[in-house]
């Protein structure tokens, strides 16, 4: 029933229960996922033809759509960058007033355009053609004017609209953002983008420090204590000692610089404690912890603060490939480098790089 004592904006959109609001909801994204479904099984090579074109680009991706295309196509650039092809957007008005400029002879275009027909677009075609650029389109069909004046077409289809009146760009837009996504995704893996080049690409917030390596949190050598495991426990603790803030443990190598294991406070307390002053002057090998758990310089701190906590240790050495020791990642460095908002725990990396495990002594 209409409430005469409300706005008429309001009051229209009260029209509506909450079950048909669901409704139509859901009617809006099973629309658009069967036309993604379709255009799943529609591709065909002519994807091929641009991821070739992609990877073949020796400048930069320019992505050019107008409205509601023109917002699809600055994602896709965002998501290119991102994963490894460098990109930008032009704005088709911008374009016939001096930013076709900005374009080079040897940047690939990428052109939006659901009819194919959209004039600020087509108006660019022939300064395009003059410069030899290469094209792509995104568009319904291969009959369009863009389609038959570009050197590739990916076709998404004739698709029906979301929307009740069948107007408002929805389907035809999550149709261009998902091709858009397929092809910075297939050209990313064809590039052997990985986790690590990802980081350098994301190093602030969360997702950086995700991606963090041990290396850029680890105290480095210089500020690490270390002693060859020959010296005895009291040579080493006299001639290990640093100043200031120091790790709880020693780390121990062999006469080729090999870590051998470590010797913390805690085992030194533990001396103490069952009255073996009298083995101080014995050798540390004795009494440290032969073959430690290390973590493998270059890998990932997510994987690093998962191995201190299941070992249930406060200190990490990190080695080399040769298990050299090159630094040491103590538990207070991971707790202060570990995000409050997020459980690290819970972080998955997608290929993370080995971390060796060795048995204690």
């Amino acid at each position: 029933m209409r409430n005469d004592n409300l706005p008429d904006s309001i009051a229209h959109l009260q029209q509506m229960s909450p079950t048909e609001q669901l409704e139509l909801a859901k009617a809006v994204l099973r629309t658009e996922a069967d036309a993604l479904s379709q255009l799943a099984l529609d591709l065909d090579h002519s994807f091929v033809k641009a991821t070739d074109a992609l990877l073949a680009t020796l400048g930069s991706v320019i992505i050019i759509g107008m409205g509601k295309a023109g917002l699809i196509g600055q994602k896709i650039v965002a998501t290119l960058g991102s994963t490894g092809t460098p990109s930008h957007f032009v704005h088709p008005a911008e374009a016939v007033h001096g930013d076709l400029g900005r374009i080079r002879e040897s940047d690939l275009v990428l052109l939006l355009s659901f009819s194919g027909e959209t004039e600020e677009i087509t108006s660019l075609l022939p300064a395009l053609h003059e410069r030899a650029i290469k094209t792509i389109a995104i568009t319904a069909s291969l009959d369009s004017t863009l389609s038959k004046q570009c050197d590739v077409v990916i076709p998404i289809g004739q698709l029906q609209e979301a929307d009740p009146l069948g107007l408002a760009p929805s389907t035809s837009t999550t149709a261009m953002l998902a091709i858009g996504d397929a092809l910075a995704l297939v050209v990313s893996k064809q590039r052997h983008f990985t986790s690590h080049d990802f980081a350098k690409f994301h190093p602030a917030g969360s997702l950086g420090r995700k991606l963090t390596k041990v290396d850029d949190v680890m105290r480095p050598l210089s500020h690490c204590r270390i002693a060859n495991d020959s010296k005895t426990v009291r040579e080493v603790f006299v001639n290990a000692s640093l100043p200031g803030r120091r790790t709880g443990a020693v780390m121990l190598v062999d006469n080729s610089g090999k870590l051998t294991g470590i010797f913390t406070d805690s085992d030194l307390a533990r001396m103490l404690e069952n009255n073996k002053e009298s083995h101080f002057d014995g050798a540390v090998a004795q009494f440290m912890t032969a073959n430690p758990v290390t973590a493998l310089t270059g890998s990932l701190m997510t994987d690093a603060v998962k191995l201190l906590s299941a070992k249930r240790i406060s200190e990490l050495p990190v080695c080399n490939e040769l298990n050299e020791p090159v630094g040491m990642l103590d538990i207070t460095d991971a707790v202060a480098w570990t995000p409050p908002e997020s459980s690290v725990s819970d972080t998955e990396s997608d290929n993370p790089k080995v971390i060796p495990l060795r048995k204690s002594g």
